[in-house]
């Protein structure tokens, strides 16, 4: 019987004959690996024995390695290097600081929120990805309810019944007109007021546009949508540009309102005032890098809403 078939080498076999190598001695490696003389002598004599081939030549003043020898303690290092890496790598999903977290969010969160957030977070977990889900605030609530979803970052506007949630900052949602339009002057105006006004959406299936023509079925009404864009600075310039009237966060009014030029007006209904909110069912079942992340934007995330002032379209912000 070819007599590898019977060799039985374990770690500490590996790690004796490598401390035996490198000392050029089977008393000063046993002393190494915290092994009796005795012990190790016979661990290296049922290798031999195992593998039906000398491994180290005995001198009057310790060892050297045999051919075999030479080739064993090649492939140990190598085992031994992969082990460590194999811990380490294991390790690190164990605490997190490798694999993935999915977040999902709503698209003001996604798009105007979240971005600056993760960029400065994931310094600090190199080995980590993210996975980005856009839903509807409602959906999102659901899911975490239903243990679908770990996290999610929803309206304030949406009842999330039995789940923990936090504010992290405002979400308040404005209307964006053409300058010279007939609400431009206005300070506020209800949303039933521009049910018939053509507007510019974003595409379909957008949580925020999905979200937005609930409200207007809520009153038995169907938005006039032109045209739908994918982005918000698009829809911000073709508002400017006079093609229709559109309702987007009001961070994203402030950020493009010099360079397109539109109006902005507040919302009366009490659904486009809100916050954004992060929600999760209990805090000890997180990943540890959701953790850290949830941590992390609770710190740096103003949980009061701030007093911005808003203008209309001859006034600025």
């Amino acid at each position: 019987m070819n007599p590898k078939m019977n060799s039985r080498l374990d770690l500490v076999d590996l790690k004796l004959f490598l401390s035996i190598v490198d000392c050029g001695s089977i008393t000063q490696g046993a002393y190494r690996s915290n092994l009796a003389l005795a012990s190790a002598s016979e661990r290296i004599r049922k290798m031999e024995q195992e593998l039906g081939v000398a491994l180290l030549i005995r001198k009057a003043r310790g060892v050297s390695t045999t051919e075999a020898g030479e080739a064993l303690a090649h492939h140990a290092r190598l085992i031994l290097q992969q082990r460590m890496l194999l811990e380490d790598e294991l390790q690190d999903f164990a605490t997190g600081a490798r694999g993935s977290i999915t977040l999902y969010a709503n698209t003001a969160a996604l798009m105007e929120f979240l971005p600056a957030k993760l960029a400065v977070w994931l310094e600090g977990w190199p080995k980590l990805t993210v996975v980005l889900k856009e839903r509807t605030s409602e959906e999102i609530v659901k899911a975490v309810q239903l243990g679908l979803a770990e996290v999610g970052v929803v309206s304030s506007s949406v009842p999330a019944t039995g789940l923990i949630t936090r504010p992290l900052t405002n979400d308040n949602l404005v209307l964006i007109v053409p300058p010279k339009h007939k609400f431009a002057i206005d300070k506020k105006v209800d949303f039933e007021r521009i049910l018939f006004e053509p507007m510019v959406g974003l595409t379909s299936g957008d949580a925020l546009q999905s979200h937005i023509e609930a409200q207007a079925r809520k009153l038995g009404k169907t938005l006039k949508v032109r045209i739908r864009l994918k982005t918000f600075e698009s829809v911000c310039q073709l508002v400017g540009q006079g093609v229709g009237v559109a309702i987007i966060p009001e961070r994203t009014a402030k950020r493009f309102w010099r360079k397109f030029g539109f109006g902005v007006v507040r919302l009366n209904d009490s659904w486009a005032t809100r916050q954004i909110c992060v929600c999760f069912r209990e805090q000890e079942g997180l990943s540890s890098a959701m953790q850290s992340f949830l941590s992390y934007l609770e710190k740096h995330s103003p949980r009061r809403a701030n007093r911005s002032v808003l203008r209309t379209s001859h006034m600025s912000f």
